[in-house]
């Protein structure tokens, strides 16, 4: 197993970390730059408080709660992008996220640079089929099926997969094998485990705390070892990959790719593990997550 790899996302036409420093971040989204909070950044800006009051919105948390704050004359609710060959919309919600995770852009590279041989000289019956779990607004499932994947996506939140579609109607991939579900991870899994469906490619992103549709609770120390098992059970005789992410638990890279070792013993291939960054325009790295993933290759 691979230990301690950096993935880094450079800045771009549409997307830049402008500085980082004392909690904040401030980014750059198209023309429009928002500031808002992130732990990790345990350092101090380079950038003078004048830059950093030039944001267009700001998000605050004090005694009274937390929101954003419009710059005067900033009156839009939403906006589009272009990332990583896709596009999306971004939009400042109440927990602080913009619907895109920049981050995981070479995560969409690594599964594009998998599934795209798989899918070559395929019909579409045939093409590689991944489950996109916990998966939010649809990143990671909008670049599998760009590339050829046949893709179901599952999240709890309705609001989410609304956006997710959104995303790739905006990225003109509606025509494309995606299928939108809103269920709890867990109980999804488990029906197709009785369905005996399969799959080439999982990906999954669990939370640290949350909750299904039907208010079903997932607390990642108690149900994550269960599910990870199950995914396993739905992979096909010679899968392609399995791509796990993390955040907020505080868990290491390490005890993801742990739990993917009985992939190389079953099936070979190779584990990475390491953290996710964002480059911002100095050249420091933000940390923003890890990952573990296996491939038969």
């Amino acid at each position: 197993m691979k230990h301690t790899d950096i993935f880094v996302t450079p800045p771009s036409q549409d997307y830049e970390l402008l500085d980082s420093g004392d909690g904040e971040k401030l980014e750059r989204f198209g023309t429009h730059i928002l500031s808002r909070p992130d732990p990790q950044a345990l350092w101090n800006k380079n950038l003078p408080k004048e830059e950093w009051e030039k944001a267009d919105a700001y998000f605050m948390r004090d005694s009274a709660g937390a929101d954003w704050n419009f710059r005067k004359g900033f009156s839009e609710s939403k906006w589009p992008i272009s990332f990583g060959g896709l596009k999306f919309w971004v939009r400042p919600t109440a927990f602080k996220h913009v619907g895109l995770f920049p981050e995981q852009l070479p995560n969409w590279d690594w599964v594009r640079k998998i599934i795209e041989p798989a899918a070559a000289g395929k019909t579409p019956e045939e093409a590689p089929e991944v489950l996109n779990l916990f998966s939010y607004t649809g990143g990671a499932t909008l670049a599998c099926a760009q590339a050829g994947a046949k893709v179901v996506h599952i999240d709890g939140s309705k609001a989410a997969v609304t956006w997710a579609r959104e995303n790739g109607d905006l990225s003109g991939l509606s025509e494309k094998p995606m299928r939108w579900i809103v269920e709890d991870a867990r109980a999804f899994v488990e029906r197709e485990i009785r369905r005996e469906r399969r799959y080439d490619g999982i990906i999954m992103d669990p939370p640290a705390f949350g909750h299904g549709p039907d208010n079903e609770l997932w607390k990642i120390e108690e149900h994550f070892l269960g599910l990870l098992e199950n995914c396993k059970k739905l992979l096909k005789p010679k899968p392609l990959f399995f791509l796990i992410n993390g955040y907020s638990a505080g868990y290491s890279s390490i005890a993801y790719g742990n739990n993917l070792l009985s992939l190389v013993e079953k099936y070979g291939g190779s584990i990475e593990t390491g953290e996710l960054a964002i480059q911002e325009r100095s050249g420091r790295l933000l940390p923003a997550g890890i990952c573990a993933r296996w491939s038969a290759k």
